[in-house]
């Protein structure tokens, strides 16, 4: 390079890798427990097109009601398709 030497910056120590809180262990088993069940429901993906206006009224009224869009629309497609007296 030109005749110049390029300094070498020293390779600096990380040092062990901490223990594992067990209390930390613990609420992160406690969190994938209470979320697989949902999983097991609601396997299948369903895409539609919808105006960005009519997207946007969605997410302003599922805010509004301290929900998520999903859990919103899952509960109006079950009112209305669900099993019980399913109306074509």
């Amino acid at each position: 390079m030109n005749g110049k030497r390029v300094a070498r910056v020293p390779r600096v120590a990380i040092g062990n890798r901490p223990a594992a809180d067990p209390a930390a262990q613990a609420w992160i088993r406690q969190a994938n427990v209470a979320t697989s069940g949902k999983a097991d429901v609601y396997t299948a993906r369903l895409t539609i097109d919808v105006t960005p206006t009519l997207r946007g009224r969605i997410k302003v009224i599922a805010f509004e009601r301290g929900v998520t869009v999903a859990e919103m629309l899952r509960v109006l497609l079950e009112r209305e398709f669900g099993s019980k007296g399913a109306t074509p």
